[in-house]
């Protein structure tokens, strides 16, 4: 019974030791202030205070960065029919609005007159002096427009880099425009003089070279605007930036060469199925005159050649729609 007693006295004590060791002892050793300090002195206060600010500011500059696109989104809504100056400049041709309308009426007039005097009749004439005072002129914007944008796509790349080793050589950016300006062939040097003669009259550098994607109307000139707005609103690495607008031009470049050597079977195939009729027909015409004359003598003949002629034109403007990619 002593034993028992004994015991029970001994657990109980152990028990009451134990609790008195987890709940007492570190009041009264001070292991609690010890940890509270430890706490506090582990404790990020002041980075997660300067990771706050961080937050803050990123997202400052993130809505900042958004803000921008936006405006240049809007900006560079290009019309789907701009005014005849805009054609006339994106053409590269330095002539007025006046200038382009006194010629192009002085060929509709010109050929209006050689059609009459070789006895071609009012109607042709008529229909060849709207040709040539309307049709011949745009398209001969186009085609200058067409040419020069080629020529601005091969040597932009080559100007972004100029740009970058100058940024990296500790050039400020107006500078190293102003070398491209000096070095650079046409059209990279009138498009760029553009962009120091804009700025140097007060426009910010970052609007006077989003004004670029007005003149050449092309992604790559649009992403070089954005670029450069971004970086002078929002800060950042512009040479880092415009090394990578390189990288992203000269990708593009080789894409566009990529698809042109893989669409050039269809072309050739258009250009021959276009062509054929015509050669065969001239053929048979040299040989054997006589038994082709009735296709266009007799009218039953000439209808055959005018659904020829349209359906011909049809098949090639198919083919011709499938094989341009717009990237």
């Amino acid at each position: 019974m002593k034993l028992q007693m004994l015991a029970i006295f001994s657990f109980v004590a152990v028990a009451i030791g134990g609790i008195a060791w987890v709940f007492i002892y570190p009041l009264l050793s001070g292991e609690r202030n010890v940890e509270r300090r430890r706490q506090s002195v582990t404790r990020a206060e002041p980075t997660g205070g300067r990771t706050a600010a961080a937050r803050v500011t990123q997202k400052s500059r993130r809505e900042q960065v958004e803000e921008t696109l936006k405006e240049i989104e809007t900006k560079a809504k290009k019309p789907k029919n701009p005014p005849l100056t805009t054609k006339i400049a994106q053409a590269g041709l330095g002539w007025s609005k006046q200038r382009f309308m006194v010629t192009a009426a002085g060929l509709g007039v010109g050929l209006f007159l050689v059609v009459m005097m070789v006895g071609g009749g009012l109607l042709p004439a008529l229909a060849l002096s709207f040709a040539g005072a309307f049709g011949l002129p745009l398209w001969l914007l186009k085609f200058l427009k067409k040419r020069r944008e080629t020529k601005f796509l091969n040597a932009f790349p080559d100007a972004v880099d100029v740009i970058v080793r100058g940024i990296k050589a500790g050039l400020p950016l107006l500078d190293s425009l102003k070398i491209i300006v000096t070095e650079a062939s046409e059209p990279i040097k009138s498009e760029f003089r553009a962009i120091v003669e804009t700025q140097a009259i007060g426009m910010p550098l970052g609007e006077a070279c989003a004004k670029l994607y007005e003149r050449m109307p092309l992604p790559e000139a649009n992403f070089f605007g954005i670029v450069i707005t971004i970086q002078q609103k929002a800060g950042g690495n512009l040479s880092e930036a415009l090394g990578n607008l390189s990288r992203v031009l000269r990708d593009r470049k080789k894409m566009k060469a990529k698809i042109q050597a893989m669409s050039m079977e269809a072309k050739a195939s258009a250009s021959i199925i276009g062509s054929l009729p015509i050669a065969v027909g001239f053929l048979v015409w040299i040989t054997s005159p006589d038994y082709i004359e009735t296709l266009w003598l007799a009218e039953l003949g000439r209808i055959m050649m005018a659904g020829c002629v349209v359906w011909m034109s049809i098949g090639v403007f198919v083919m011709k729609k499938m094989i341009n990619f717009d990237f």
